[in-house]
């Protein structure tokens, strides 16, 4: 057994011991994963929960959705509008702490009316090598974090999830709204709006894994994309109609990053970084 499956079998290990459990579900490649392997290793009572808010796209939320029920799954939904939260509009460094706190003590008050005492959230080892203050509140709230005890990386999870017959093994890595604004500048209903429509576009032209980064109080959108995407761009009516269309949305200016999609590139604007 290679070390892959090897860490396969712990992490079913670690779900078995559990008995029940509440996955905190976005839809994204990790949590559906995770969901599905607790549907096959869990002896006990299993619901999925999401959260709704602006910054999570219906596209997304569908996508979970639509999941849950193929696989038979009790889904649960809870609101938690992350604007109304003191200070995160403001878009401070703690921000990801602030609305995991807020998230998964909703999550963890769903699961208890159902007689389930433990959540899980679908964070993996790869995880932990970037600033992710949302970890702590989970660690704070007693979250557990299965696939990181297991020690599965993303690569691990997707090739796990593909011979699982997920659909989500190849899906493109998805983050919230809020994280597409540098530390500090505001975070509004409109410009979370704003991103929502021009990613949309952009996923609608055939653009698969990218992110809109908004600078200079919503005037810039800083596209992020990978190399596929790039090999789009060598049409000049394409970057036209995006320029266009971003224009209509509400950006003054469009332009796309060299150095192309990553995860956490916002981190650069921390102070000292």
């Amino acid at each position: 057994m290679d070390i892959t499956h090897e860490k396969q079998l712990k992490l079913k290990g670690l779900l078995a011991s559990m008995g029940s459990a509440a996955v905190a579900f976005s839809g994204g490649v990790d949590s559906t994963f995770l969901l599905a392997s607790c549907k096959e290793a869990l002896p006990g009572a299993l619901v999925a929960v999401t959260g709704r808010s602006l910054s999570f796209p219906e596209r997304e939320l569908k996508a979970a959705t639509d999941f849950a029920r193929s696989r038979g799954i009790t889904h649960l939904f809870v609101d938690s509008e992350e604007l109304g939260l003191p200070g995160f509009a403001d878009n401070p460094p703690n921000r990801c702490y602030l609305c995991k706190r807020e998230l998964f003590k909703k999550i963890r008050d769903t699961a208890r009316e159902r007689g389930i005492e433990r959540v899980v959230e679908a964070s993996n080892l790869d995880d932990e090598g970037d600033y992710r203050p949302g970890l702590i509140a989970i660690s704070e709230l007693g979250v557990g974090s299965p696939l990181r005890e297991a020690g599965l990386t993303k690569a691990e999870i997707r090739t796990l999830s593909k011979e699982m017959g997920l659909p989500t093994w190849d899906k493109p890595s998805f983050a919230c709204l809020a994280s597409r604004f540098p530390y500090g500048e505001r975070i509004t209903p409109s410009e979370l709006k704003k991103i929502d429509l021009a990613e949309e576009h952009l996923l609608g032209l055939g653009f698969r894994q990218v992110r809109v980064r908004v600078h200079d109080g919503g005037r810039l959108a800083r596209i992020e994309c990978d190399e596929e995407g790039f090999g789009l761009l060598s049409d000049p009516s394409l970057r036209e109609s995006i320029h266009r269309r971003l224009g209509e949305i509400g950006f003054t200016f469009s332009a796309f990053d060299l150095l192309g999609y990553r995860t956490g590139s916002m981190n650069k604007t921390l102070p000292g970084a």
